[in-house]
C-alpha cells in the first residue's frame, strides 16, 4: 500500500483510524494557539526496532475504543538514546486534535529549548 504523502492537517485525520502500514502521525507544525493548527506527516510502520524517533520528533498514534465510540490516543518522544511515552488519553471522541494539542506544544517547546540550552553549554 501507498502511504498518503505531505503535510496534512491532523484535525482531519483524527475521526477515523490511521490508515494501515503507518506507525502513526510525526507532528510537523503547532501553532501557539490553543486548539490551532496541528499539522503532521505519516510515519510509516518500522521494519525493525532500529526505526526509533529521532530527537525530539512527537509521535501521536490512535486506536478506536469500540465500547465508547471513541480513539485511544498516545503520544511518543524521541530523544537522544531512547524514545518514550510522553502521554495518553483514553476514550478521546470528535475532533480530539484540540485536546493534545496543549501536551504537544508545550513538548516541542521544551525540547527546542533543551536543545538551545545544551548546545549553548557544549560551546562555551
Amino acid at each position: 500500500m501507498t502511504l498518503p504523502t505531505g503535510l496534512f492537517p491532523l484535525r482531519k485525520a483524527v475521526l477515523r483510524p490511521m490508515p494501515s502500514g503507518v506507525r502513526g502521525a510525526i507532528v510537523r507544525e503547532v501553532s501557539p494557539c490553543p486548539g490551532d493548527i496541528l499539522r503532521a506527516t505519516w510515519h510509516a510502520a518500522p521494519d525493525s526496532r532500529r526505526d526509533r524517533l529521532g530527537p525530539g520528533t512527537l509521535l501521536l498514534t490512535w486506536t478506536p475504543t469500540p465500547s465508547s465510540g471513541g480513539m485511544d490516543v498516545t503520544a511518543r518522544l524521541g530523544l537522544n538514546t531512547l524514545e518514550v511515552t510522553l502521554a495518553t488519553w483514553p476514550c478521546l471522541r470528535g475532533d480530539w486534535s484540540r485536546t493534545v494539542h496543549p501536551t504537544v506544544y508545550e513538548t516541542l517547546a521544551l525540547h527546542a529549548a533543551l536543545r538551545v540550552a545544551t548546545k549553548a553549554l557544549t560551546t562555551a
